[in-house]
């Protein structure tokens, strides 16, 4: 068009009438964009996230009240779980075990007294209460101890864990008879003048390797030994300590207990099953265990009371064989058939669905009371995992590996209705922090709405 053949004042009109209408246009995106829509559903939240866009996330939403599914996003696709997995190995054992841990399985022949381990967990542990039952009852004895140790058939470490890891606490070696949660503790004296080790007789294991160097502490050990290698061994900073798995063998460990009990314990030169008349000692009620299991996510608790049902179904431990079983005989409405490896969700193997974490959740719902699980589960600003993060009514185990986060548990509501919900995020390369976040608003807007 030809703006100089019009009227003047008919061309000042035209260029007022489409600068006016730009300008509209303008302001209408602005406020579109700096005004954006807050959330009226669950589905607007996940699904309207772009945190979770740079995921691949998936989340279930069930009231287990009404048995329906109230909400659900990438439900059915798997997911890698890490810890939890932890989830299936408390239920596992929620079902296989009673109310206290068995400590021992043994027979008396002739001046002989046999004892198998049953890989509980307890034993002289630092992360659960004291227990001397145990040590009471084999130091009172006054046959001669011998040590069996077939009916542990496994291996020291589950499919699809980093091997490298070694050195590592979250990676204690899985064992028949553990002591002391298969770690030695390094501590710093009170005095600050040097480190305390325990057990004890581990002080003679360690020594002194210039070559680590290194301005603050360092210990290492070598993978097949229990040898310790470190650069210093003062320290001025009364907080350290650090906890490094020992190698278990059934050598070791028969020489390990022969300190302890102060009198000599032998390993039963032959393979030898477990008898029918086989008597148990018990140890420490399930939920000393359960609790540390599930609130501070302890890996060597959860490998070691899934080896505890095995034996208590089988008479031996294996693994795959107990989770085999459990899938079979317990698991099969699952609505996804779960790839399960390990009790501590530490191997890379496990998929799981966010529907599947959901019917695991409702079985442990109708299986025992609220108040116990509750108790069991980490709870937001209170205890465990998740005593920094969400709020109290929240209730639920999270799982963590590099590029992978999870968090499945129960949620009670301002109606004081409770509902169980499973968060499910894999593949995204910055931390889990912004997922976290995220999540925290999303359950907040649960817990108003329903």
């Amino acid at each position: 068009m030809n703006l100089s053949v019009l009227p003047s004042n008919i061309s000042f009109l035209f260029l007022l009438c489409i600068f006016l209408a730009t300008s509209c246009r303008s302001k209408k995106n602005l406020v579109n964009i700096t005004q954006k829509k807050t959330p009226t559903s669950v589905q607007e939240f996940i699904e309207g996230s772009e945190v979770l866009k740079n995921s691949f996330s998936g989340f279930a939403l069930y009231d287990p009240e009404k048995e329906e599914m109230l909400y659900q996003h990438n439900a059915d696709k798997y997911f890698t779980p890490a810890s939890n997995t932890k989830i299936f190995t408390l239920y596992t054992a929620l079902e296989l075990l009673g109310d206290s841990i068995p400590a021992l399985k043994y027979i008396v022949k002739n001046d002989s007294l046999i004892f198998w381990g049953t890989a509980d967990p307890s034993f002289l542990n630092p992360q659960t209460p004291e227990n001397k039952t145990i040590m009471t009852f084999l130091k009172k004895r006054t046959e001669k101890l011998f040590f069996a140790s077939s009916n542990f058939q496994d291996k020291r470490y589950g499919a699809g864990w980093a091997w490298d890891d070694f050195g590592y606490s979250y990676q204690s070696e899985k064992s028949p008879f553990p002591i002391h949660g298969n770690l030695v503790r390094f501590k710093s004296q009170l005095n600050g003048n040097g480190v305390d080790i325990s057990p004890k007789p581990f002080e003679t294991l360690v020594f002194y390797n210039p070559q680590i160097g290194g301005t603050s502490i360092q210990i290492r050990r070598k993978e097949f030994e229990n040898i310790f290698e470190y650069n210093q061994i003062q320290s001025t900073d009364k907080d350290f300590e650090k906890d490094i798995p020992f190698h278990y063998s059934n050598e070791f460990f028969v020489e390990l207990m022969s300190i302890i009990l102060e009198k000599n314990v032998e390993l039963l030169p032959i393979k030898m099953i477990i008898p029918e008349n086989v008597k148990t000692i018990y140890s420490v009620q399930v939920d000393e265990i359960y609790e540390p299991l599930m609130q501070e996510s302890d890996n060597f608790m959860a490998e070691q009371i899934l080896l505890t049902c095995s034996n208590e179904v089988f008479d031996t431990m294996n693994t795959q064989k107990i989770i085999r079983f459990f899938t079979k005989e317990y698991l099969k409405e699952s609505p996804d058939q779960p790839l399960w490896r390990d009790g501590s969700g530490l191997s890379r193997y496990n998929l799981f669905t966010p529907q599947t974490m959901i019917f695991l959740l409702n079985k442990i719902y109708k299986k025992i009371p609220e108040e116990r699980i509750f108790n069991i589960f980490p709870t937001g600003k209170k205890q465990g995992t998740i005593k920094d993060w969400y709020a109290p009514f929240v209730h639920a185990k999270t799982g963590t590996l590099s590029n992978k986060h999870c968090l499945s548990g129960y949620i009670t509501t301002r109606k004081e209705k409770t509902l169980l919900f499973s968060f499910m995020h894999n593949n995204y390369i910055t931390s889990s922090t912004p997922l976290k976040e995220e999540m925290q608003k999303i359950l907040n807007f649960i817990h108003m709405k329903y």
